[in-house]
């Protein structure tokens, strides 16, 4: 097993604990050791990305009424869970099920759970039960198709990172970066790879005769894999998710990629990433065709004191949709006035 993964179950709990905010922002706004159930009626609902959020109007004891703001996970996260956009609609009495904000308890909730007036339930977060349904039955006959990275896979590489071996540059980095509010997916910004395809959402991978193109349905990030013998462009020549050229070897994809940005988040949701990172990738269908496994190694002398090797699966999900949300940047940076 590689690096990353002994240290995965160390850092499993602390990587859960942050992951209602999917290292999008951290739930410190709400007091999670405490869980209220509110009864209302939607009055507002609004299905986005990097957050859901809507307001209940809960009858209070006296028989007047109260808004709450209900804050839930992002559309492209819930949407693998089964949480769809006409899920819900204002007018719909519901039951939620949360954390009440630290500050203001009656007025805040960090959404877990919701429960329609039919007993029908619907997941607010990224740890709520999934009531998607799988054909586990389902096979694919190569990488190409739709694909879901487990939530179990997510936390595991980012928990895995904070065993990486950092340079004296890359420590200061990720002290000053301990600010949630220092994250770039604020403005719309996402993580960088190979993190940001470990998020659980849909991927999809199309495979033509001279390239192949992945989209990983969060803050609308797309990759594109030249395969057709193509060098990589003048190292002043850079882009959010880098350079990209491929190879066949057999029925694996052999990923070589260079040309990144600086980006604040592009190692890890603390650990920046230079123009120096460079990305080796590897894609494969599992022996038994019902999942992909991703691997590789990431180098970055600037951040990373030697290079590091990764591995995960993610899930054939053949009919899973993506949710075609656009990040909002009004929702993006709504956390920041809370």
């Amino acid at each position: 097993m590689n690096e990353i993964a002994k240290v995965i179950s160390g850092c499993f709990l602390v990587v859960a604990l942050a992951s209602p905010a999917l290292a999008h922002h951290s739930a410190a706004a709400y007091d999670t050791q405490k869980e209220v159930r509110l009864t209302g009626t939607i009055t507002q609902y609004r299905f986005g990305n990097p957050h859901v959020y809507m307001i209940l109007q809960v009858k209070k004891a006296d028989g007047s009424t109260k808004p709450v703001e209900v804050e839930a996970g992002a559309a492209s996260v819930l949407n693998p869970l089964g949480f769809k956009k006409d899920s819900l609609a204002a007018g719909d009495v519901v039951t939620v099920v949360g954390n009440p904000g630290r500050d203001n308890p009656d007025k805040f909730v960090l959404g877990k759970d919701l429960y329609k007036q039919d007993g029908s339930y619907i997941p607010l977060n990224i740890a709520s039960r999934s009531i998607y349904t799988s054909n586990s039955n389902e096979t694919a006959s190569s990488i190409a198709g739709t694909w879901f990275p487990p939530r179990t896979e997510f936390n595991g590489f980012l928990g895995g990172t904070r065993n990486w071996p950092i340079t004296e540059k890359g420590k200061a980095a990720m002290a000053a970066n301990s600010d949630p509010k220092a994250t770039t997916q604020k403005d719309c910004i996402p993580i960088g790879a190979p993190a940001v395809m470990f998020y659980p959402v849909a991927d999809t991978i199309t495979v033509q005769p001279e390239r192949v193109v992945m989209k990983v349905d969060w803050m609308e990030s797309e990759r594109t894999i030249y395969l057709d013998g193509r060098k990589h462009p003048a190292s002043t020549q850079t882009f959010l998710h880098g350079h990209s050229v491929g190879r066949w070897e057999g029925d694996a994809l052999i990923v070589e990629t260079t040309n990144f940005k600086e980006h604040p988040m592009g190692l890890s949701a603390a650990l920046p990433g230079s123009t120096q990172k460079r990305l080796t990738e590897r894609f494969r269908l599992s022996p038994d065709h019902k999942s992909l496994i991703y691997s590789g190694v990431i180098e970055d002398p600037v951040y990373l004191a030697k290079p590091v090797e990764w591995s995960g699966q993610w899930l054939y999900r053949p009919n899973m949709p993506h949710s075609n949300e656009k990040c909002d940047l009004e929702v993006a940076r709504k956390f920041l006035q809370n």
